[in-house]
């Protein structure tokens, strides 16, 4: 078999497998009833559907690794994909409590109501998260600006810095493989371990942000992968193209049960494999800048979330896709467009391409 028969044929089986995999495990979670409990207002709708279907894309890439054993760039994107996929689950596993109940306000005014950071027109309604919300409540409903019609259950999630210490543990396992020494044409030396540390996190919780609409992250994914592929062996460099297109194939099965209306969600395990997984194949194969590029969109979400969290903007409700839903925009228009703007980035960045070292 030649190497783009090779290509195919791998795409091909890993794909099919993907999606074999996660209708057995949508069928497991659907049993034990490991379902998802949407935080936000507009997706009160989706509660129930099965979440830590990332297991079925876990499943795909070992699969297509134990075929394709040969190729290094594979096997260590798949055992850190594995890795990060352990340490998601631990997280999916918490948010299968309770941390609290927060409250669903309705504005019963007739003028805009303040509350937090959020602004309520006449008979809009919000959930009360922020500390500050929570203070002023009291106040406003005594004044009859707003009244209570609702709850909705917090789901209890590991601490910021708990996450932190665990994506380090995860960019650690790359660290010790030595796999990873140039960006471009410069040697790295020791500064491997700081660099690997931050793509690693920057990866991570870029996917994790993204993925809060059905099928976001995962396509988003398939097109940075597949563009990062196409790079590779425009490079006639087709062996370090295999990682990308085992990722491609386990994010276009996903989303073949997790499309808008999604039947299952990755949870964290699938945005924790997800990211890792690409940061290493990116970071192995010496595609940083492509990558990068190709995957603006999340990284963008996190850069605006971050303005948000140290008030140099205000949100209404975060991240930026949530807002965009909260504006008025249709959650399938704000996927559409998402897509749509990683392809343009990764056009430009296989535009680019020519003048990219590797």
């Amino acid at each position: 078999m030649d190497l783009l028969g090779t290509w195919y044929f791998m795409f091909a089986i890993t794909t099919v497998a993907t999606i074999l995999f996660t209708i057995f495990i949508k069928k497991i979670l659907v049993m034990a009833d490991i379902s998802d409990k949407p935080i936000v207002t507009e997706h009160k709708h989706k509660s129930g559907t099965p979440t830590m279907g990332g297991i079925g894309m876990l499943m795909g890439i070992l699969f297509m690794t134990c075929i394709y054993f040969q190729n290094h760039y594979l096997l260590i994107t798949c055992l850190i994909m594995l890795i990060s996929g352990l340490v998601g689950l631990i997280d999916d596993l918490l948010g299968l409590k309770t941390k609290e109940i927060q409250k669903i306000v309705k504005n019963i005014s007739s003028g805009d109501v303040s509350i937090g950071l959020l602004t309520l027109k006449p008979g809009e309604k919000a959930r009360i998260a922020s500390i500050k919300a929570k203070k002023e409540l009291k106040a406003l409903i005594n004044v009859s600006k707003l009244e209570i019609v609702g709850e909705t259950p917090i789901k209890m999630e590991l601490e910021e810095n708990h996450k932190i210490i665990l994506q380090i543990v995860i960019a650690i396992f790359l660290v010790i493989t030595c796999s990873v020494s140039m960006i471009g044409p410069f040697s790295l030396g020791l500064f491997a371990a700081p660099i690997i540390i931050i793509g690693i996190l920057g990866a991570i919780n870029s996917m994790n942000l993204i993925d809060g609409m059905d099928g976001l992250a995962a396509g988003i994914m398939a097109i940075s992968s597949i563009t990062c592929a196409i790079f590779l062996n425009l490079h006639g460099d087709f062996n370090a193209s295999i990682p990308f297109i085992g990722l491609t194939s386990v994010s276009l099965g996903f989303l073949a049960l997790n499309r808008y209306p999604a039947k299952i969600f990755m949870g964290d395990t699938g945005s924790f494999a997800l990211g890792a997984g690409f940061a290493t194949a990116v970071m192995l194969t010496n595609t940083i800048l492509i990558g990068v590029i190709s995957l603006a969109v999340p990284i963008i979400s996190v850069i605006v979330s971050l303005m948000h969290r140290v008030h140099i903007i205000n949100l209404p409700v975060e991240p930026l896709h949530h807002t965009l839903n909260y504006k008025g925009i249709s959650e399938k228009n704000i996927i559409l467009l998402y897509w749509l703007l990683t392809i343009i980035f990764s056009s430009i960045g296989l535009f680019l391409c020519p003048y990219f070292p590797i």
